[in-house]
């Protein structure tokens, strides 16, 4: 066993953000002549001819908004201003409202759709761009995008909100967010995405009935989607929210332990915060118990019969880091203290791309590189490990704070 100091990782964490993933993105990914690019593989190949996504766009926002908000570094700041000039000009929808889902390399819409999961991410991203700039017009869209959101989506009768739309907001057949998703009409992920959207839009537009849809998504989380006595999330429900999967997913189930106590956290509601937080702590214990390798890698997928996926993707691992955090700061245990280094330390040694820099999409159980995957694409974005590094961070400080001499021993 070595003692390892909090200290140390969260130097070893800003060392990664800073000197990793946020250069990476500002030099290999933006191009000068607007937008990003749209795949690149783990040689840094790049694929002139990819789709892209108004996703990546967004969360390369949301990432560079931030970190220009925690450290005042211009060039974040440029970063953050050139995705928000191609969310703007190639993906948003002016005539019926929203964003696109994708468009080709030249610019062309290609799917039209309105993902209700994409509308959310831009709602996250416009209300960061708006906290760390003061400018109004972001925050104006963030507001009518969750407008739409509430007018087109919302199932009044069962409550929540339905996947996808077309471009004029009509239904469409196939619902799924990707090819790997069930075509069921509601999310646990869409749902977990608005409400995390919702709660950023919160902390800079104070709405009375913006709070009162907050509130009324973690009671649907609480009661839908969380099962209390696995501690796992349902991944795909029915309009009446039959649960239509058994499917675990690792990842998942740590970020919502998270992004839930965030989300009671501003809606200052102590009789929900606690609820959540003893809730947070079990999905956290179950997820160690369960979704977590001797190494310190989550697994992709489970089901109840046990693991179905033990690849290790990066966004898991991120999401680790902070869930683990989180159920320590709330329960004081430091088992979990310990899984958060313990991950951060696989992430490192495995995730981690030391040559060619950013992180691998993931790797086998056995630690072999996933082949064929990109360090760039539709779906791998800056996003899980970009906030890692900034809420990680902000976590050790305050653990830290509260205990300056604290050592934990990992294996």
């Amino acid at each position: 066993m070595i003692a390892q100091a909090p200290s140390d990782t969260l130097a070893r964490i800003e060392a990664d953000l800073r000197g990793n993933i946020l250069p990476f993105w500002i030099r290999r990914v933006r191009l000068g002549s607007g937008g990003f690019v749209g795949a690149m593989t783990n040689d840094l190949a790049v694929d002139a001819s990819a789709e892209r996504g108004a996703l990546l766009t967004s969360r390369i926002l949301w990432t560079y908004s931030a970190a220009y908000a925690r450290y005042r570094d211009p060039e974040y700041l440029a970063m953050a201003d050139h995705a928000y000039a191609d969310l703007l000009s190639v993906f948003h929808d002016g005539a019926n409202g929203g964003f696109y889902w994708s468009v080709a390399c030249d610019g062309t819409v290609l799917r039209d759709r309105k993902q209700v999961y994409g509308q959310a991410f831009a709602i996250y991203a416009l209300a960061e761009y708006h906290a760390a700039t003061g400018r109004r017009e972001p925050l104006d869209l963030a507001v009518a995008t969750q407008a739409l959101v509430e007018a087109h989506a919302r199932d009044g009768r069962h409550g929540g909100y339905l996947e996808a739309f077309g471009r004029g907001w009509e239904p469409i057949a196939d619902m799924r967010l990707s090819a790997v998703d069930l075509n069921e009409p509601k999310s646990q992920n869409t749902h977990l995405h608005v409400m995390e959207a919702y709660t950023r839009l919160l902390g800079v537009w104070p709405d009375a009935g913006l709070r009162g849809q907050l509130a009324q998504i973690l009671e649907l989380m609480l009661g839908r989607v969380v099962n209390p006595r696995t501690c796992h999330l349902g991944l795909f429900f029915a309009e009446d929210w039959t649960l239509r999967s058994d499917r675990i997913s690792y990842g998942h189930d740590i970020e919502a332990a998270w992004l839930l106590c965030q989300a009671a956290d501003a809606l200052g509601d102590e009789g929900l915060k606690g609820r959540i937080r003893p809730l947070a702590v079990r999905v956290a214990e179950v997820t160690l118990d369960q979704g977590v390798d001797s190494d310190g890698g989550v697994y992709n997928e489970g089901a109840p019969s046990g693991l179905t996926n033990t690849n290790k993707e990066w966004w898991p691992q991120a999401e680790a880091v902070v869930g683990f955090l989180n159920a320590f700061q709330v329960s004081g245990e430091e088992r979990f203290l310990g899984a958060a280094l313990r991950t951060w330390d696989f992430i490192e040694k495995r995730i981690i791309d030391h040559k060619g820099g950013e992180w691998l999409r993931g790797v086998t159980r056995e630690g072999r590189v996933l082949e064929g995957e990109l360090k760039v694409g539709f779906w791998k974005c800056p996003y899980h490990n970009g906030r890692t590094g900034l809420e990680a961070t902000r976590r050790l400080r305050e653990i830290i704070a509260g205990g300056a001499h604290l050592r934990v021993s990992t294996p």
